[in-house]
């Protein structure tokens, strides 16, 4: 019986261990595939230069002839254009021209008369160069009286509103990308900047007013800084100057979590179809798509213009995180609708803008990937378009700060083949360990039987 029993537990471990080999070697190979490319080995779809892109030909033909640009998903600039002698010189240089009814001045005219309207909290508008309207949205709050009043005006302005109901409501996401706690509530941080002398966070301007003292921690121990301007409503954006004066080493990178980092090397405006990342506190890194510019959100504290409009998620306490591509630095989380389990809508407050208003440069990478530049040039115009399913957040880095992942949290990454490899090797050992184990037992009774016959 107790022969039959060790018989039975070889078999059951061996059946095992082929198991675990056959588990292991299947965990390495999805791993394998899930392994993202070499960036510098994607193909990239580029404008053909800065110069040439769908916002400076739409800034050299005017409003009156043009009606915005965006890029198309195969990476090329597109012109909206209200007659044929613009859409050839669209076509000249290199980009997509696009007839539409109305130009930018129609749709700017129509954005002035929603401005001028009577204030709705829990509505906003875009201007969507896509379809060639104006877009006005209503959250949940907007009451059905309100709603009527502005479909009434949008049904005079000449065709081109439309009007369209959200579900949730557009609320900032007060409650980078690392953490920052005050007694206002938690945000994320934004970009590191500087005046030439002392070195601030770009974050949201409803985080805080001015005078507001942020930490790192909900104990108060470890105070970042405090808020020394702000702006909100109107725009929003804020400073948080530094309680020692100076950013520290990897000032250029911001978070994506996991110890994990990107280096920033500028800053820009997107385009309308532009892929995009987008890192807070809360929800870490989540990317999507450029849906529109100039937006305009009455939020319940108040209007804030200018803004770009996503639908990357974002949830609470992310507010004021970086958004970025391709290393380049876009804007800062201001609020919008939904979350990141049903998805939404959010918004930005640009970064160049905040910038200009500010007086302030980004803090960048070296040219060489190496330490700190200092500060960055000028805002820079559009970056050079990319094929929206190509873009990625730009070059990692490791962020300081921030613990580092131990061997044992790398290998029990499913995304790693560690846990593939150790599968297979603890698979190994008890395989030939139980081989091991019945040839000894084999050796012993050979020895034995023979000893008894030999007398």
């Amino acid at each position: 019986m107790r022969h039959a029993r060790r018989r039975l537990v070889r078999r059951v471990t061996r059946l095992a261990a082929v198991g675990g080999i056959l588990l292991g070697g299947t965990m390495v190979t999805r791993a394998v595939a899930s392994e993202p490319g070499d960036p510098s080995a994607v193909p990239r779809t580029y404008a053909a230069s800065a110069a040439d892109t769908g916002s400076d030909l739409a800034s050299r033909l005017g409003t009156s002839r043009t009606a915005g640009s965006w890029i198309s998903a195969a990476g090329k600039p597109v012109v909206a254009v209200t007659d044929e002698e613009a859409a050839a010189e669209v076509r000249k240089a290199g980009a997509e021209a696009k007839m539409v009814d109305h130009s930018m001045d129609d749709l700017k005219s129509a954005a002035s008369s929603l401005r001028s309207a009577p204030r709705v909290a829990g509505t906003a508008w875009v201007m969507d160069y896509r379809s060639n309207e104006v877009v006005v949205k209503g959250d949940s709050t907007v009451s059905a009286a309100d709603w009527s009043r502005m479909t009434q005006l949008a049904d005079g302005m000449g065709g081109f509103v439309r009007m369209e109901r959200t579900e949730g409501t557009f609320t900032t996401r007060l409650n980078g990308a690392l953490p920052l706690l005050s007694t206002a509530g938690r945000c994320s941080a934004g970009f590191n900047v500087t005046d030439g002398q002392r070195d601030f966070i770009l974050t949201a301007g409803h985080c805080g007013p001015k005078g507001s003292v942020w930490f790192a921690d909900n104990r108060g121990t470890q105070q970042i800084g405090q808020t020394v301007q702000q702006s909100f409503p109107g725009g929003d954006f804020s400073l948080v100057q530094y309680a020692s004066g100076d950013a520290g080493a990897g000032s250029e990178v911001v978070s994506i979590g996991a110890g994990k980092g990107v280096r920033i090397t500028g800053a820009a405006d997107p385009a309308v179809g532009q892929r995009v990342f987008r890192s807070g506190s809360t929800s870490g890194l989540r990317d999507g798509e450029v849906t529109a510019l100039n937006a305009t959100v009455n939020y319940p504290e108040g209007t804030v213009t200018g803004l770009i409009e996503t639908n990357v998620c974002a949830e609470p306490g992310d507010s004021g995180g970086p958004m970025f591509s391709e290393g380049i630095a876009l804007g800062v989380t201001s609020g919008g609708s939904g979350d990141c389990a049903s998805g939404g809508t959010t918004f930005f407050q640009p970064v160049t803008k905040a910038l200009a208003a500010l007086n302030m440069k980004l803090i960048v990478a070296a040219p060489n990937g190496s330490g700190q530049q200092g500060a960055a040039p000028a805002p820079s115009a559009t970056q050079s378009a990319i094929a929206p399913g190509e873009a990625s957040p730009g070059s990692a880095a490791p962020i300081a700060g921030e613990a580092v992942e131990t061997l044992l949290s790398r290998l029990a990454d499913p995304k790693n083949v560690g846990p593939g490899l150790l599968v297979i090797a603890g698979s190994l050992v008890a395989l030939v360990a139980t081989r091991f184990i019945r040839a000894e037992q084999d050796r012993k009774a050979y020895r034995r039987y023979y000893s008894a016959t030999w007398g």
